[in-house]
């Protein structure tokens, strides 16, 4: 669909083939052009023409069920991951982290109103948390988002709060932007967020964020439990320190490599 706030050099073709990349995100696949069509808001012969570009790439590929992303999609959140470097810096502390807590941590970037998930470490448990890498959530309702919104300044704060979500999955327990913005002058103020069943009923979390060698904030690191398993104070006196400690440990590293020469090798 056209985009009332496009400017002349906006590419519509191009954002509509990314439309059908992310609708597979939001639905149960295989789906069919039908299916993709209604979804994104295209005209069926137009979701058509996409899907076939998007075979002859080779992001996608049509079965008897219908139409299926392939791995090569993947290509295209890596390709951001790995820019950064902060994915595989963060890694290895995310699995001493997991080790040494015994729960599910995960990295987390602030997209619009939304967290978008970069990196996550599962523990293998009878009941999880359903997250994977590139899931988006609610901002204000995460413990990951709170850290990301309390250090925007005024005006990106601001926008951020009021911008529409594009997560499927709304909050457990919405609050209003006045409430919001009181609980974020607490988390700027002390250097942590928690959460307790604010996405989900029976989810508790804590996050720190990640920052860089200036100081800005440039990822969130959590910690996430079952109410039942752990308590909130629990993850505040127990958890809470190591997480400090892991989000401290990415920091000096990612910095570690950011200051290093770089020097590019040419084939010869």
């Amino acid at each position: 669909m056209p985009r009332d706030d496009a400017g002349p050099d906006f590419i519509e073709a191009l954002a509509r083939g990314l439309d059908v990349i992310r609708c597979f995100g939001s639905h149960r696949v295989p789906m069919s052009l039908t299916e993709i069509a209604a979804a994104t808001g295209l005209a069926r012969p137009t979701a058509r023409r996409i899907v076939l570009t998007l075979e002859h790439l080779g992001y996608a590929r049509s079965t008897p069920e219908g139409v299926v992303l392939t791995p090569r999609v993947l290509e295209l959140g890596v390709a951001y991951t790995l820019s950064t470097g902060l994915w595989e810096v963060a890694l290895p502390h995310l699995r001493d982290l997991v080790k040494q807590t015994g729960q599910a941590a995960s990295m987390a970037e602030l997209d619009g109103s939304d967290i978008v998930y970069t990196a996550r470490v599962e523990v293998p448990k009878v009941v999880a948390v359903n997250v994977k890498v590139g899931m988006r959530l609610p901002a204000a309702s995460t413990a990951l988002g709170k850290v990301l919104l309390a250090s925007l300044d005024p005006d990106a704060l601001h926008t951020a709060l009021r911008a529409e979500t594009r997560s499927p999955i709304k909050p457990h327990r919405p609050k209003p932007i006045d409430e919001i913005e009181a609980e974020l002058r607490e988390v700027r103020a002390r250097g942590w967020a928690s959460t307790d069943g604010e996405v989900a009923p029976g989810i508790r979390s804590v996050a720190a964020p990640l920052r860089d060698g200036d100081g800005r904030t440039v990822a969130a690191v959590n910690v996430t439990a079952i109410a039942a398993e752990v308590a909130h104070r629990e993850l505040i006196d127990d958890l809470l320190p190591l997480l400090l400690q892991t989000t401290g440990a990415i920091g000096r590293d990612y910095e570690l490599i950011h200051a290093a020469p770089q020097r590019a090798l040419r084939a010869t």
